[in-house]
């Protein structure tokens, strides 16, 4: 028996041969639509924002999705070792890409963080990461009415 190789180019014209493209002679070929993309880098303002040596505030920021490599490359830290708490030091300073102006986010500026601020950057994580997103369900105390929010940061009372 005698084996004959086919490309899928040709499959898809053979195709088209045999059943027509359905479409009127001089009309453009349908488009697909394509999957939508995913997103993996996302932004956040902190609640009181990171204070660099000339006492300028940066308080917008953005943070990508962690990879395999991000997760494990803290454990061999030595800082880590000695200390496991500094694990999310060590962790937010792989995955935060930029803080205000200030682009080379490390250890030492994450260690420099308000406590509010590396707990929100904690949370923010956590979402992202577990989550896939930065909304939070919350209720109102008021009239218990259930809604959610963008925890992603914005002006007071902006959702």
């Amino acid at each position: 028996m005698r084996r004959r190789t086919v490309s899928t180019l040709a499959l898809a014209e053979r195709a088209e041969d045999d059943h027509g493209s359905g479409a009127e002679p001089g009309t453009p070929p349908a488009r697909t639509t394509q999957p939508p993309k995913l997103q993996t880098e996302f932004e956040f303002e902190l609640p009181r924002g990171y204070v660099d040596d000339s006492g300028t505030v940066h308080r917008h920021g953005s943070m990508r999705l962690a990879t395999a490599r991000d997760e494990l490359a803290p454990l061999i830290d030595l800082r880590v070792k000695q200390n496991p708490a500094y694990l999310s030091v060590v962790l937010l300073s792989l995955v935060i890409t930029r803080i205000g102006s200030i682009t080379e986010v490390h250890a030492e500026l994450v260690e420099k963080l308000f406590a509010s601020d590396l707990a929100f950057l904690q949370d923010f994580y956590r979402r992202i990461n577990a989550e896939g997103h930065t909304r939070a369900a919350v209720t109102c105390p008021a009239c218990d009415a259930s809604f959610e929010v963008d925890i992603a940061g914005g002006r007071p009372g902006e959702s």
